[in-house]
């Protein structure tokens, strides 16, 4: 936060290949600042950081309108299938500390298509990263996001049916970040519909951390 009117919220994307992180990203931002396309291997190869148009009547703090500027800083896949693990880790570690060393990090977004199964072996990994990187207080500061959730609906499940239904590894990520996760549907009626829906969710998640962040020295 830079003056008493306005509110810098920084965000990080982790998920695996073709998870939909990119496009999360350029929605969260409101624009299309990274690549995203469909492919068969990895598409994002480097860490990117956005930056978001100034969002002002989006929130109200201690009875004054703030204006709202959002950071995400969107990460290759993990695994990748062309980086080695190794690379991807570090590349992320010295992305997190050059762009929120000093801001620190508000939350942590781990990008999970709801129509494919959350496998062990690749999640376990990915998870693993999150901690390393993190720290001891990662599951303070992170949350599941579905993207393809309208396939859910499709398949005749609700939400909690899904959720009440999914692998015992991803439950047990979900219950130990306190169950904070957010669903993306493409079906909304239009793309700032979906940007509106996502950034309450993340808002309420800040909110009830107290607005505290992770800093990386």
């Amino acid at each position: 936060m830079t003056d008493s009117n306005k509110m810098i919220i920084n965000l990080a994307l982790f998920g695996m290949t073709q998870s939909g992180k990119s496009s999360v990203g350029n929605i969260l931002l409101g624009s299309s600042d990274f690549h995203s396309s469909f492919s068969p291997c990895s598409v994002t190869k480097d860490c990117c950081l956005g930056r978001s148009c100034h969002l002002c009547g989006f929130m109200r703090r201690g009875g004054q309108e703030i204006t709202l500027q959002i950071q995400v800083l969107d990460t290759p896949g993990y695994p990748h299938s062309k980086l080695n693990q190794e690379h991807v880790k570090q590349e992320v570690k010295h992305a997190l500390a050059h762009h929120f060393g000093q801001e620190g990090l508000h939350l942590a977004l781990l990008v999970q298509r709801a129509d494919v199964p959350f496998c062990e072996q690749e999640a376990s990994s990915l998870v693993q990263m999150i901690q390393e990187l993190l720290g001891h207080a990662w599951k303070n500061y992170t949350a599941i996001l579905f993207t393809h959730a309208e396939k859910i609906e499709e398949a005749g499940f609700s939400e909690d049916e899904y959720l009440h239904e999914a692998p015992e590894t991803l439950r047990t990520v979900l219950n130990s970040i306190q169950c904070r996760h957010i669903f993306q549907y493409k079906k909304e009626n239009s793309f700032n519909e979906q940007r509106l829906k996502m950034l309450e969710r993340i808002m309420g998640f800040i909110k009830e951390n107290c607005y505290q962040v992770l800093t990386f020295k």
